[in-house]
């Protein structure tokens, strides 16, 4: 597999990548495709690997370098899994500082793809006038989708769509289920360049849980945390800080982040767990966190994006009582102005 080619098409017109190397800036003097020439000078660049950058959800964005091969590969599964043949457009729409944008860029220049471009702050409005040409691909995090569901037209623009960055929220799945393009949650990260996983939201093929890609498999640590066998690490597996329910070696479900864990009058509760009972009664951006308690140990918390309210501190004990277990409930509501976000808009679990 020959993982320099000497062209990509952008926006429908194909370059030599040398000539977008060596005088791309001029055709492209700002934007995301000045990005993409960017990045175009460190994959073809001397060295063997790649750098990208964590999302900082857990701490400071930190470097992170990949193997080109193992980026490959990555990119390739990709391609094979959603059928992506060479002219096919699909659409880069997220920053290229991430690994999901890197990628985008490496699937088209491995699959011959047609890589069209859209500002990751778009309103996305031009998909509606994409319905006979529709794009065969795209990648996108929560916050863009959102934009999408303001008119179903954008829907019938894209043909395949995978949602990353972030948990997916109950009430967009479901809103997802009404429509047509094919809508794919992942399961992935930094180290393992972009999903190894994905589950199917919405169609008759529509899953309760994660299914590896070609190649892969996974496993439980001692911990219960997911384990990732794939071509490329360096290790045998990598084990992530993911907790999970596996059925067999292919596929599975996400409890939650061992580091979020509560352990609460000696009972282990998971926060993404409770958050998931609540979504959809709360229209507050807000999570599930914990405070020190001289009886529990640890008291369950529910922080929430809003000025102090007697009312809706209200509502939002009615909402406990309907939604959640006795023992699930949070004994304390705390009100923050504005929430700590990644660039991809998931929220940093700090109050």
């Amino acid at each position: 597999m020959n993982i320099f080619p000497e062209t990509l098409s952008i926006n429908g017109v194909v370059h030599q990548v040398a000539t977008l190397l060596r005088s791309g800036r001029q055709v492209f003097p700002r934007g995301i495709e000045s990005d993409v020439i960017d990045f175009l000078a460190q994959w073809y660049g001397p060295q063997t690997f790649i750098t990208a950058h964590t999302s900082g959800s857990t701490g400071p964005p930190k470097p992170i370098f990949l193997e080109k091969k193992f980026v490959a590969q990555s990119a390739m599964r990709t391609l094979e899994f959603f059928e992506l043949k060479s002219g096919h457009r699909i659409l880069l729409c997220l920053p290229l500082r991430y690994i999901a944008g890197k990628l985008m860029v490496i699937r088209a220049l491995l699959g011959g793809l047609d890589l069209c471009t859209a500002e990751p702050t778009d309103d996305f409005g031009f998909l509606a006038r994409c319905q006979s040409d529709p794009f065969r691909f795209a990648a996108m995090v929560p916050n863009q989708v959102i934009k999408l569901l303001k008119d179903s037209k954008r829907f019938d623009g894209l043909n395949s769509l995978l949602i990353g960055g972030s948990a997916l929220p109950s009430r967009l799945e479901t809103e997802l289920g009404n429509v047509s393009t094919a809508c794919f949650a992942s399961y992935g990260m930094t180290e393992t360049a972009t999903h190894i996983a994905l589950r199917r939201i919405n169609g008759q093929n529509a899953s309760a849980g994660f299914h590896c890609l070609k190649g892969i498999q996974v496993g439980l640590s001692e911990m219960g945390c997911l384990t990732i066998d794939m071509p490329g690490l360096d290790a045998p597996s990598l084990v992530t800080n993911d907790l999970a329910e596996l059925d067999g070696n292919k596929t599975f479900k996400i409890l939650g982040r061992a580091d979020n864990v509560i352990i609460s009058g000696g009972i282990k509760y998971f926060p993404e767990i409770i958050e998931k009972k609540l979504e959809d009664s709360i229209t507050y951006p807000f999570f599930i966190g914990a405070l020190p308690d001289k009886i529990l140990g640890h008291r369950i918390v529910l922080v929430i994006e809003a000025r102090p309210n007697e009312y809706i501190k209200k509502e939002l004990t009615a909402f406990f009582t309907q939604r959640l277990d006795r023992y699930e409930r949070p004994k304390d509501i705390v009100f923050k102005d504005i929430f700590k976000r990644t660039e991809s808009g998931k929220i940093i679990r700090q109050f």
